[in-house]
C-alpha cells in the first residue's frame, strides 16, 4: 500500500502522518526518499548538503529552466528530472518523503502546501512565504499535516548565532531594552531596473516561464538577470526585497534569543522611494513587539534598516557596528551580532573582558532536518516560527506602502484596525490555474 492510498483510505491517517518517514516511505535501504524543487544557486547548495548526510536518496529534480538541473545531475544521476512540480508530484508523490522548496518567493507557499497536503517533510527556502495570508496557511497546514518542517535560514545552527542566543538568555547583558537590525544590501539598486523592459527578448527554449510564473500575473520573459535567474527579488510580484530576504535572517538570534512568539503590534516605515513595481531601495521599518520574559517592559522597539542605513555610525552605544547585524542594548550592557561572522561582541569593552561569551557550538542546519525526518522529531526553526519571522517581515513591507503612517495590526482578527486600505495587501490575486486553497 503507498502513502497516497493510505491517507486516503486510513482512520489513522493522523497518526501516520506523525510517524517516521522511514515507517511511512517506500525507503530504500532505510534512506529519506528525496526531491528538490528549484536545483541551481541556493537550491544546488540545499540540495548538495542533503545529498551529504548520507541516508538521503534524490529520486526526483524539478526546476522550470532544465539548464540549471545540470549540477545536481552530477549528484544523483538516476534522479528523473522534471519541469513542472505538479508533475513531479503527481508521478512519484507516494514515493518521495521529503523535499527541499529553493525557489522564488512567490512559489513557496503553493508548492509548499501541496507538498505537505501530501504528506511530505518540508525544507522551504525563507522567506516562508510571499504574503502573510500565505504563511498563516502554510503554518496551519505544516501543523496539520504533523510532518517534519525547517525553513533555511540556515545560520540559526551557526556558532555564533547559537552563542549570541544563549548569551541574551543567560542575561550577560539583563533583559533587553531596544534592538536595531540591519543589513547593508540595497532594494532595487541590485537589479539596476526601476520599471519592467520596454522590449524584452524572447524566451530561451530551456526555460518553462509559465511555470516560473506561477501564481504571479502574466508578464513576458525580460531576459537574462531580470527577472530570471537573478533580479526577481527586488519585485514586488516576485519577492520581498532586502527585509523579507535578510530579515528572516538577522532577525532570527532577536527572535531566537528573546523567544518571541507573537507578531508586532505596531509598524511605521520610511524609505527613499518606490513605485508599483519594485521594493524601496533603502529603507527604515520601526517595529513595536509585545515584550517577553527577556524584554525590559512590556513592549519592545525594534527598528530595521538596509540599503546602506544603519543607527547612526558608532550606533547608540558609541560603538564600531559590522555592515550588517543587530545590536541588542540590555540594562547592563550591549551584545552586537555580526550577520553570519564573526563572532558576537561585549560592550562596554571594560566591563565584559575577552572570553566573558560562552561560545555554543552549532551545528549543521540541514543535516538536523533530515535526522528529523528520520527519527520523527522536530527541530527548531519549523514553519510555526518560520510563519512568525516571515509575517513579520512581510508586514513592514506593507507599511512601506503606506510611507510615514503607523499601521496598528490585530494579530487574531488577522487586520490592520486603523487603516483598512492596508489590508488588501495581506494576500494576493492569483493567476488561474494557481490558486492556493486555504486550509480547511
Amino acid at each position: 500500500m503507498n502513502r497516497r492510498h493510505f491517507l486516503h483510505t486510513s482512520t489513522s491517517a493522523t497518526a501516520f502522518l506523525a510517524a517516521p518517514a522511514v515507517v511511512r516511505g517506500q525507503n530504500l535501504n532505510s534512506r529519506l526518499q528525496m526531491a528538490s524543487v528549484g536545483t541551481d544557486g541556493k537550491g544546488f547548495s540545499d540540495t548538495r548538503e542533503m545529498v551529504e548526510h548520507g541516508k538521503t536518496v534524490h529520486i526526483a529534480f524539478c526546476d522550470v529552466d532544465l539548464n540549471r538541473t545540470a549540477r545536481v545531475r552530477e549528484l544523483r544521476p538516476n534522479a528523473r528530472v522534471f519541469r513542472d512540480y505538479r508533475r513531479m508530484f503527481d508521478k512519484l508523490g507516494d514515493k518521495i518523503d521529503a523535499v527541499t522548496v529553493s525557489t522564488p518567493d512567490h512559489t513557496h507557499a503553493i508548492i509548499t502546501l501541496d507538498a505537505l497536503r501530501r504528506g511530505m517533510h518540508v525544507y522551504c527556502q525563507k522567506p516562508l512565504t510571499h504574503t502573510v495570508w500565505e504563511a498563516r496557511q502554510v503554518a496551519l497546514q505544516a501543523k496539520k499535516s504533523g510532518v517534519i518542517t525547517r525553513l533555511g535560514n540556515q545560520i540559526h545552527s551557526h556558532t555564533h548565532y547559537r552563542t549570541a542566543v544563549h548569551a541574551i538568555q543567560s542575561g550577560i547583558i539583563g533583559k533587553i531594552k531596544r534592538v536595531h537590525s540591519w543589513v547593508n544590501a540595497p532594494g532595487h539598486g541590485r537589479s539596476g531596473f526601476i520599471d519592467r523592459p520596454k522590449n524584452p527578448p524572447p524566451k530561451p527554449e530551456n526555460l518553462a516561464w509559465n511555470n516560473w510564473l506561477g501564481p504571479a500575473p502574466w508578464r513576458p520573459y525580460g531576459g537574462e538577470r531580470i527577472y530570471h535567474p537573478w533580479g526577481w527579488r527586488d519585485w514586488q510580484d516576485f519577492g520581498g526585497g532586502a527585509l523579507a530576504d535578510f530579515g528572516c535572517h538577522i532577525l532570527d538570534p532577536v527572535f531566537t534569543a528573546l523567544q518571541m512568539k507573537s507578531p508586532p503590534l505596531e509598524i511605521s516605515a520610511d524609505h527613499t522611494g518606490m513605485n508599483d513595481e519594485v521594493w524601496p531601495c533603502q529603507a527604515t521599518v520601526d517595529y513595536v513587539f509585545p515584550g517577553t520574559q527577556h524584554t525590559a517592559g512590556k513592549k519592545l522597539h525594534l527598528t530595521w534598516y538596509h540599503g546602506g542605513l544603519r543607527p547612526g555610525e558608532g550606533g547608540p552605544t558609541k560603538i564600531p557596528l559590522p555592515r550588517s547585524g543587530s545590536l541588542l542594548i540590555g540594562e547592563e550592557g550591549t551584545l552586537v551580532v555580526p550577520h553570519s561572522s564573526p563572532a558576537p561582541s561585549l560592550y562596554p569593552e571594560e566591563k565584559f573582558p575577552e572570553g566573558t561569551i560562552e561560545v555554543v557550538e552549532g551545528s549543521n542546519h540541514y543535516h538536523d532536518w533530515v535526522d528529523g525526518c528520520l527519527a520523527g522529531t522536530q527541530p527548531s526553526d519549523d514553519f510555526e516560527y518560520g510563519a512568525l519571522l516571515t509575517e513579520s517581515a512581510l508586514l513592514g513591507n506593507i507599511a512601506s506602502r503606506f510611507r510615514g503612517q503607523r499601521l496598528k495590526w490585530d494579530a487574531e482578527a488577522f487586520r490592520f484596525t486603523n487603516l483598512e486600505e492596508a489590508n488588501p495587501w495581506l494576500t494576493k490575486e492569483y493567476r488561474e490555474g494557481w490558486k492556493i486553497e486555504p486550509v480547511a
